[in-house]
């Protein structure tokens, strides 16, 4: 049941104020200092590949230079918010080293996300600049939408952009700031229970630790070649595969988006050894022609959550390619990486569990009281860890709700077993789970109450055997109206919300929404009535 690395030196450390956590003793003090590291340690290897782009790790941190110091000669300062948006590329990787070089933070956003949704987070972290795609230049919000956004800097001048992402690579290089650990270095945006996204602060402290945490219990090193399928502005991108390989000087592999037989093609031709996919994608390829036309005898190293991994996929993986380990993840975007992780000689005899405490988590089961509970019992999860961030954004109330005592209360509702394995067993929060995207439910019912013909709206997930979970609205319609056609009401979704977001199957009820005795929706019934069709 050991982890497949050496678990470094800890030591337990004060940090945030007064939050007593166990941390690893030796370790780099910036995300700029591991790519100190790796240029050091392994500079002609290969540090990104994308398509037919290749830069070893002496080449990007040469360009990092370069990039930061153009974005010092704009005027973007230490402190300074920078979003980036763009799909997976070269140019995300470059941007977010130069913007955590000059120790301004880094703003990764959603690119599925729509305008109103952008411009509400941009707003909210006050960014000074965005680097961004141009065919996503419409969703950008007009500089009367966003004063702060003095600097719009495009990948290339497809929309005639003044400021464009060469100008920056060709400036004089620039040294690294002088950071503290406990500095922001990235926010990301997560939505809560009330609708609006929560800018989550990821610190150089939380992302070291992130990357240390799959350096030591996936055993990684410089030999490792993650190809990434998730976005990388996502926080699973972000830290199992950039921070990851950034940590042991590995390869990062930009794949296009998804498909299988594509997946597949590139896996082999790179030679890769890791990924971290949703259980789906493992299904998918399994199913695909291509899965027997490459050589994948590399690959070692499957990480996979946002859904159970169904039996028969783990069975004929480790059938037909039996050096491949597979190893459920369970964290979030407020945990930066993994809290727990499931060593992979548990994966199938554990399957329904998503593992155990990584070496520097403390996972507690705790009720409605906030006291703990014993084995075996469901409560609320409980989570400290030095990959916990310290709140969010502009946000004290949602800080104040959410963390206690050093703990981040994560709405979820599990158990853990007398082995300290822990089973998720329900959301509290409503969350719906499309395909490892999370979708909250009051973001959707925000949008479809204020449809004229809609008096009530609850959202909740209905079970899919390829992503888990399907949006699904029940709708209650004003009284004496019509109700309303369900592809125009998805089209009225569109443009409000991701498309991810939008509900797939409507329900419409006569009667108002069943609540209990304090007027809370019982999405319970909701839900089995889903079930039922």
């Amino acid at each position: 049941m050991s982890w497949l690395g050496h678990i470094p030196r800890m030591r337990e450390e004060r940090h945030y104020g007064g939050r007593l956590v166990t941390c690893f003793a030796e370790r780099p003090g910036s995300v700029p200092a591991m790519l100190a590291e790796a240029e050091l340690r392994n500079p002609q290897g290969e540090a990104v590949v994308d398509g037919e782009r290749r830069l070893d790790w002496a080449s990007l941190a040469g360009m990092v230079a370069r990039a930061a110091g153009g974005l010092k000669r704009l005027g973007v300062a230490t402190g300074d918010r920078v979003a980036l948006l763009m799909p997976n590329r070269l140019e995300f990787v470059i941007s977010l080293h130069a913007v955590l070089r000059l120790g301004a933070i880094a703003v990764p956003l959603n690119i599925r996300e729509e305008r109103p949704e952008l411009a509400y987070s941009l707003a909210n972290c006050d960014a000074k600049a965005v680097i961004y795609a141009p065919e996503l230049a419409a969703k950008l919000p007009t500089r009367d939408e966003s004063p702060s956004l003095a600097l719009r800097i495009a990948l290339d001048r497809a929309d005639g952009a003044s400021l464009v992402f060469d100008g920056l690579t060709s400036a004089d290089p620039v040294p690294a700031a002088d950071i503290a650990e406990e500095q922001v270095a990235a926010i990301l945006y997560t939505s809560g229970t009330t609708g609006r996204p929560k800018g989550a602060m990821l610190t150089h402290f939380s992302l070291v630790h992130a990357a240390l945490i799959y350096e030591a219990c996936m055993g990684l090193g410089a030999e490792d070649r993650s190809v990434v399928t998730v976005p990388l502005s996502h926080v699973t991108g972000l830290t199992a595969a950039l921070a990851a390989m950034l940590r042991v000087a590995g390869t990062l592999i930009i794949a296009p988006p998804f498909k299988a037989e594509t997946f597949l093609t590139l896996a082999a031709r790179e030679r890769m050894t890791h990924t971290v996919m949703v259980p789906a994608m493992y299904s998918l390829c399994l199913m695909s022609p291509s899965f027997a036309a490459g050589d994948l005898s590399r690959w070692r190293i499957g990480g996979y959550g946002g859904a159970p991994m169904p039996e028969a996929t783990i069975r004929a993986l480790a059938e037909r390619l039996p050096g491949l380990k597979l190893m459920n993840a369970y964290g979030s975007t407020e945990t930066t990486g993994p809290v727990v992780l499931m060593p992979p000689a548990q994966s199938l005899a554990r399957r329904h569990a998503v593992g155990r405490a990584v070496p520097v988590a403390d996972v507690r089961i705790m009720d409605d009281d906030g006291r703990e509970l014993p084995a075996g019992e469901a409560g609320e999860i409980w989570l400290k860890a030095p990959n916990v961030v310290p709140g969010y954004w502009q946000n004290e109330a949602a800080m104040a709700e959410s963390f206690v005592a050093g703990y981040w209360r994560s709405g979820d509702i599990g158990a853990k077993d007398q082995d300290g394995y822990l089973t998720l067993l329900d959301r509290k929060k409503d969350m719906i789970n499309r395909g490892g995207f999370k979708i909250y439910s009051v973001e959707v019912e925000n949008v479809l109450a204020a449809h004229p013909a809609i008096a009530e709206a609850a959202v909740v997930g209905r079970p899919c055997p390829v992503l888990g979970e399907r949006v699904h609205a029940v709708l209650v319609p004003k009284p004496g109206v019509a109700a309303p056609d369900g592809a125009d009401l998805a089209d009225y979704c569109r443009g409000k919300l991701a498309d991810y977001k939008v509900p797939e199957t409507f329900a419409f009820l006569a009667e108002p929404l069943p609540r209990n005795a304090n007027g809370k929706v019982l999405k319970r019934q909701l839900r089995a009535m889903a079930v039922k069709g």
